[in-house]
């Protein structure tokens, strides 16, 4: 159920990565930091820890440095040469920031200046250490116990120099010196991974592009909570790691959605139910080139598509959406999927639908829902799974409102007659007279086939006479077309889906995608 491994946390600022380990459970994200604890003896601050070393004739003081003020950073202990004296204190670790050379503050020293102290310190040199947990990445400190053996860093050299004190210093005195071994009632020190912040995955969301851009971070991502805690830019060594933690994170967020949902669901009736719900990243419409998405929550719920800013945690929550629109009157479309080969697909769902969407974006896993009025609302998910379960989940919803609804009837006009034009689950399409309400005629959906409209508020629906095998063609004018067209474009796939449901399936471009690969 946990899942643990070795990653680098990204500073933006100071553009640093530091060495820290990822625990993953059903319910956290935890980033760890290694330290340094006293684990017995007298109950001394780890913070600072102050440690003898007799310089050995062979061997010195059995250790090597690295880093200096010119580099930014501490003095670091970067090896500890196993059985000579830093190792026989067991007090001393990779990692340990030197702050003092016998009494000599060295904080703002650089690497020259320490390494001239401590080889001309004497036989006896104290030193006083801190153990460095933000160790920059490019100093390529081993993250293992001490000892050169045990280096888990990456294989490539770090750009500072590694000087060795475990040579022959300037020695006064020839003669074997005693080892520095810790003394029985001296405390005891390990370096451990400690929790350093915990990131609940409950409504969390991930994102894989670097804020206000189009681009993909290579092979790094960010968790962010709903409280607003963020795991910080973690960075994994390989593609395939930065692959596995995405899958693994997401699984654990979608598994307690779920739940989530599940508790929802139980207050609500069997009509208004939870169908989906989850994060994405809406595009927002500029006026530059440069397109800014925002994260959004979106819930498919009952007979609604709602669009949130924050995710919906108690039931007074639903209302204040903002944006709900009616599940019969919006077309679900995708868009783009980004194939093995770094090609485009443009996936064009559901056929006689305008497609003037501008799709210069680099993102892939892009759909659009088309809403009243002409407009539309275009989004994109971080992982191909998510485009999937999306496209499903509209789907389902849409097909459960058609049924639950059974018709819609819309008011429109033809040469000044008020009419109304009914879409019948059962039935098809109905015209009547507003007034006197005498059908004017009717068709089954099987008849219907063909429409063009302007655009705007007119369309004609063409329709064949099953008795005369003739085209009728129908005239009608709506306030609101789109909407108009979408419902019977969800009656009509409902119906498709009632009767042939592999039909439908086989139409799935997402899914058909995600199975190929």
């Amino acid at each position: 159920q946990t899942k643990t491994g070795i990653a680098l946390l990204y500073d933006e600022v100071s553009e640093n990565a530091y060495d820290i380990r990822l625990k993953l459970t059903k319910e956290v994200l935890t980033i760890q930091k290694q330290d340094v604890v006293c684990v017995s003896g007298s109950d001394h601050s780890a913070n600072h820890r102050t440690v003898t070393l007799r310089r050995q004739p062979v061997g010195g003081l059995g250790l090597s440095i690295k880093g200096g003020a010119e580099h930014k950073v501490p003095v670091v202990i970067s090896k500890i040469f196993k059985d000579q004296a830093a190792d026989q204190t067991g007090m001393l670790f990779i990692g340990d920031a030197i702050i003092q050379v016998n009494g000599i503050n060295v904080e703002s020293a650089t690497h020259e200046e320490v390494v001239h102290l401590l080889r001309n310190a004497g036989d006896e040199v104290t030193i006083t250490v801190q153990y460095l947990r933000e160790a920059p990445s490019f100093l390529k400190l081993p993250l293992g116990s001490p000892g050169p053996s045990s280096d888990h860093s990456s294989g490539a050299s770090s750009p500072l120099f590694d000087s060795g004190l475990h040579l022959n210093g300037n020695s006064t005195n020839t003669a074997p010196s005693s080892p520095s071994s810790p003394i029985a009632n001296e405390p005891k020190y390990e370096k451990r991974w400690l929790d350093a912040l915990s990131v609940p995955l409950s409504m969390a969301r991930i994102s894989r592009y670097k804020t206000g851009t189009d681009k993909l971070r290579s092979n790094a991502f960010e968790v962010l909570a709903l409280d607003g805690v963020s795991s910080g830019i973690l960075q994994l060594y390989t593609a395939q790691e930065s692959a596995d933690w995405l899958r693994a994170i997401s699984t654990n967020i979608s598994d307690l959605t779920l739940q989530n949902m599940k508790m929802a669901n139980k207050c609500c009736s069997p009509s208004d139910q939870v169908i989906h719900m989850g994060w994405v990243n809406e595009r927002l419409e500029g006026t530059d080139s440069s397109q800014l998405y925002k994260f959004k929550f979106l819930a498919l719920k009952g007979s609604s598509f709602y669009i949130f800013s924050t995710p919906p945690v108690s039931t007074l929550d639903w209302v204040r959406a903002e944006r709900i629109y009616n599940l019969c009157e919006v077309l679900f479309k995708i868009h783009k999927l980004w194939l093995a080969d770094d090609c485009w697909l443009q996936a064009n769902l559901y056929l006689g639908i305008h497609q003037d969407l501008d799709l210069e974006d680099q993102r892939p896993y892009c759909f659009s829902v088309l809403v009243g009025h002409g407009k539309s609302h275009y989004f994109n998910v971080e992982l191909g799974n998510e485009l999937a379960v999306w496209e499903k989940s509209f789907q389902r919803a849409i097909f459960l409102e058609v049924q639950r609804t059974g018709s819609k009837t819309y008011v429109c006009s033809w040469q000044g007659d008020t009419l109304c034009f009914t879409i019948d689950f059962a039935l098809g399409f109905t015209c009547f007279d507003s007034k006197t309400k005498n059908v004017l005629w009717r068709f089954k959906f099987s008849q219907l086939k063909g429409s063009s409209d302007d655009g705007k508020t007119r369309v004609k629906l063409l329709f064949q006479n099953l008795d005369t095998k003739q085209i009728e063609t129908k005239e009608l004018e709506f306030q609101d077309l789109t909407a108009v067209l979408h419902c019977i474009h969800s009656f009509i796939a409902a119906k498709v889906a009632s009767v042939d449901p592999v039909f439908m399936d086989s139409q799935s471009i997402a899914r058909k995608y995600m199975y190929s690969n």
